[in-house]
């Protein structure tokens, strides 16, 4: 199995067993909160299959229809992941008001508080792993659904913390926390979804990447100049274009020689796909 679907494998199967035990144990107590922590669990499931999918459909070679790759389908699955974040924030928002305005009680147990504790670490273990090879990869998918995990691991958060209240006299615990698990999901649902639109619209790359893109042009002996540099994301990766100057006494050959070598130097750029690189003779051509 290749490693950009270990960790959607991975999150697919502990979530569905952490869904079960929690929901399991917050119908035997009635315990709303931890019901909807499972569903949340839940629909972490449906975001990692959805995530399973993307990521394969993006690793597919160029074809006839998408002649530069398929590279574009991991930024689109990775903000419909982000666009599922804040469906999760406006769930859990909701519970919060409910809780606040309600007037049902809970008995808190050792059981319950062990369930939540187990649901905590095991969705930061989760978290990390996705973290570890999604920043490896430059994988935007598996960078979203780490942050998928870190929201289920807050909403248990703010479950262990409300429960922990409650279990003392403070009613509204449970819903105060939930709050603030909110406003953090929503925030991260920003960003996700921003840095994502971006991808998929074909935003320009950062001055300080073009800056790295134009010296390795000009590390390249023979390029005396580089102009009309451009480059924008294709999905998470650059496609770039540039203008190289040569000396006028080199014959074709030796042009076509350079500019095939910044080519492949700038394509060994961590955030570059493809570059296409244009010969100008110093002093003839622009």
């Amino acid at each position: 199995m290749e490693i950009i679907y270990r960790p959607l494998i991975v999150s697919i199967f502990g979530n569905i067993v952490l869904a079960i035990v929690k929901i399991t144990v917050g119908v035997l107590y009635s315990s709303l909160a931890l019901i909807s922590d499972g569903v949340h669990s839940l629909s972490d499931v449906i975001t990692s299959i959805f995530g399973y999918f993307g990521a394969k459909i993006a690793s597919k070679p160029a074809d006839q229809t998408h002649p530069f790759g398929h590279s574009r389908f991991e930024s689109f699955f990775a903000f419909f992941i982000g666009m599922a974040l804040f469906l999760v924030a406006y769930e859990i928002g909701k519970d919060a008001i409910k809780r606040i305005f309600g007037d049902s009680t809970i008995e808190v147990n050792a059981i319950m508080i062990g369930v939540v504790l187990l649901s905590i670490f095991s969705k930061e273990a989760m978290t990390q792993y996705s973290l570890k090879v999604g920043r490896r990869l430059n994988n935007q998918i598996l960078i979203a659904d780490a942050y998928h995990h870190r929201s289920d691991a807050l909403s248990s958060v703010a479950v262990l913390v409300g429960l922990g209240l409650q279990r003392f006299g403070f009613r509204y615990g449970d819903a105060l926390a939930s709050v603030v698990v909110v406003i953090l999901i929503g925030k991260v649902a920003v960003e996700i979804v921003l840095k994502n639109v971006g991808y998929l619209t074909g935003t320009s790359a950062p001055h300080e990447i073009l800056e790295e893109i134009k010296n390795a042009a000009l590390s390249v002996t023979g390029v005396v100049d580089v102009h009309d540099l451009r480059a924008h994301y294709v999905g998470p990766r650059l496609h770039v274009e540039l203008h190289i100057e040569v000396p006028p006494e080199l014959t074709l050959k030796e042009a076509h020689d350079i500019s095939e070598t910044v080519k492949k130097r700038i394509e060994r750029l961590e955030e570059v796909e493809l570059a296409f690189v244009h010969v100008d003779i110093k002093g003839i051509t622009e």
